[in-house]
């Protein structure tokens, strides 16, 4: 039976600098546990250990190694922490072994000049309404997807055999007990990277980096909301893919800002 993030953030347990999670296979992506899984855990352990209030501008994330499911142990350490800006790492540890290592950056907002730009979603072709969601399929879907639904609307699932670079996602937790911030952090790195649809049969691909970046959270954001995720390939070379991804309200409200290096066994 799958367990809701919801369900295992609520079970956790903190113990000075360190935050316990108990990680089911059902969050597996691989042979690793899902990227935004962790870099959720991460957000949350931040924020129990160091009882940091400043809005969440930034999560750095490295992949080092796979996160098997069972305890996965996330330590922090306080950086620095100035008036406005304060820096933490999270340490993310698999069987005593250290898998995942994560800087966040969290800042107040600063009075300034400048006046609000942001980049412009671009609009998909289908509505949520009119596409059909990509279904589970054992031994082949990554387990995670049991908690994610995802409808294409631009673009190619993947092993399709289509030469497709960019995606354009409708997107949902199917967890509706998320906080916000834990629900943008994961649901931004839900989808595939585009690339993967050059390929008729299933491959192997994992990310070794990611940066994420997020502006002020609307007011509004619930965990039973569609949202927009679009993919671009930056650069496909030697094995690696580089991308970046944004994450929209349905409504056309930034919610963040991705930079990815993708491995690609295949």
């Amino acid at each position: 039976m799958p367990v809701a993030l919801s369900e295992i953030l609520s079970s956790r347990n903190l113990n000075g600098d360190t935050v316990i999670f108990n990680a089911p296979e059902d969050w597996m992506q691989g042979r690793t546990m899902f990227g935004g899984f962790l870099a959720a855990l991460a957000a949350v352990a931040m924020r129990d250990t160091l009882g940091i209030d400043m809005p969440l501008r930034a999560l750095q994330i490295n992949f080092i190694g796979p996160v098997s499911a069972g305890e996965v142990r996330c330590r922090t350490h306080l950086l620095r922490q100035g008036k406005s800006v304060s820096q933490v790492k999270c340490e993310i540890y698999s069987q005593d072994m250290l898998t995942t290592l994560v800087i966040g950056v969290f800042a107040w907002p600063r009075t300034t000049a400048l006046p609000v730009w942001v980049l412009p979603r671009r609009s998909l072709p289908l509505t949520v309404e009119n596409t059909l969601p990509l279904p589970f399929i054992p031994e082949i879907s990554p387990n995670f997807l049991r908690h994610i639904e995802m409808r294409w609307a631009l673009g190619s699932i993947p092993y399709t055999g289509q030469s497709c670079w960019e995606s354009g996602i409708q997107i949902r937790a199917l967890d509706k007990s998320l906080s916000p911030e834990v629900l943008i952090v994961m649901l931004s790195d839900g989808p595939p990277t585009p690339c993967l649809s050059h390929f008729k049969e299933p491959v192997m691909a994992s990310s070794v980096s990611w940066s994420l970046e997020l502006p002020p959270i609307p007011s509004g954001i619930g965990s039973e909301s569609w949202f927009q995720v679009d993919l671009r390939t930056r650069l496909s070379t030697d094995g690696y893919v580089h991308q970046s991804t944004q994450l929209w309200t349905s409504g056309g409200q930034l919610l963040s800002l991705g930079e990815q290096v993708v491995a690609v066994y295949g």
